[in-house]
């Protein structure tokens, strides 16, 4: 014999915690006959069948207009959740929601090659991660000498040149690519800010300034 649970701690547990989305996820499971009004419980076969069914249907999604962005270009139906961390884009982590972004952003800018100077290993590990298999990245490493050559080399190859002076990275590293001169200037962004959101945040707004 089946166990059951209660349909509203089910939903809860999955981020419907709102009216609005819980009335709409209950509407949607009462009409494929998974429940009907005013029941309380459903079985563990019936639920599985009712998480296939919602996820099918609707793109659970934050208060970010970016995230709703997605949600609606997904093709499926927004359903807003709480808390944050149930949203299928950014799960709600400031550096996913800008990871997801920068990446959006790069797309429609037609920037496919991105060099990224400076940072803590962790970190250029966690970028490489998160971001290399959507765009290609170069990571240097600010600590270790780069010649010049090498860094002219990086410049030519870029579509965008991250130069993260808030974390490790030596100014004579650095000095080879804010001071590359005026051919590469508009591709060159120096950020002063900590963190990987920061970081992508910056480089967001130096490509939307550059339409």
């Amino acid at each position: 014999m089946s166990s059951d649970q209660d349909i509203d701690g089910w939903m809860a547990a999955r981020g419907i915690t709102l009216p609005d989305a819980r009335t709409r996820a209950r509407a949607v499971l009462e009409e494929a006959g998974l429940t009907r009004p005013g029941k309380l419980r459903m079985s563990e076969p019936k639920l599985l069948k009712a998480a296939e069914l919602l996820d099918s249907r609707f793109f659970f999604v934050c208060a970010d207009g970016a995230c709703l962005k997605v949600a609606l270009a997904s093709g499926r139906e927004p359903l807003r959740v709480e808390p944050r961390s149930h949203c299928m884009r950014c799960g709600g982590s400031a550096n996913r929601r800008a990871e997801a972004a920068f990446v959006e952003s790069c797309r429609s800018h037609g920037v496919r090659k991105v060099v990224v100077v400076g940072g803590s290993p962790a970190v250029r590990e966690e970028l490489d991660q998160k971001l290399g298999h959507q765009i290609e990245l170069r990571m240097v490493d600010g600590t270790e000498r780069r010649t010049s050559d090498r860094a002219r080399s990086d410049l030519d190859w870029a579509d965008l040149v991250l130069v993260w002076g808030a974390t490790e990275l030596h100014h004579k590293v650095s000095g080879h690519y804010t001071h590359g001169g005026p051919a590469y200037s508009h591709k060159v962004v120096h950020v002063v800010r900590r963190g990987v959101a920061a970081l992508l945040e910056e480089a967001i707004t130096h490509l939307e300034r550059s339409r």
